[in-house]
């Protein structure tokens, strides 16, 4: 209820519960898979985007549908997907933008342990 008062944040009742409740999920998933790190690079795909060219990816979907069935709430498979993205897991940078290199050498030898379908 206080935090549905705060006019810093989204003040959203499904959205709060969801992000308290995913704390605990998270805290869950740590213990049974080791770091967040671990489990959401498990699902960062093999090959390289189009860059620019998606909203979702295959890899984004099953990371989507596990974290669900773990309990999770508001990580549908677009969020996901920029959760990839912000975090590294997908290079859709454009071809010619200076970054592209520097994200393509930190992903490779990333483990991958939950894109194949």
């Amino acid at each position: 209820q206080r935090l549905l008062q705060d006019a810093r944040i989204i003040r959203h009742r499904g959205k709060i519960e969801a992000a308290i409740n995913n704390a605990r999920c998270a805290t869950e998933l740590i213990e049974n898979e080791g770091s967040l790190e671990s489990f959401f690079w498990g699902y960062a795909p093999a090959a390289e985007h189009v860059p620019g060219s998606m909203t979702l990816s295959d890899e984004s979907t099953r990371l989507s549908k596990d974290l669900k069935k773990r309990g999770w709430r508001f990580v549908g498979p677009t969020t996901m997907f920029a959760l990839m993205q912000a975090s590294g897991m997908v290079n859709d940078h454009a071809n010619d933008c200076v970054i592209r290199p520097r994200v393509a050498a930190a992903i490779t030898g990333r483990p991958r342990t939950h894109s194949a379908a």
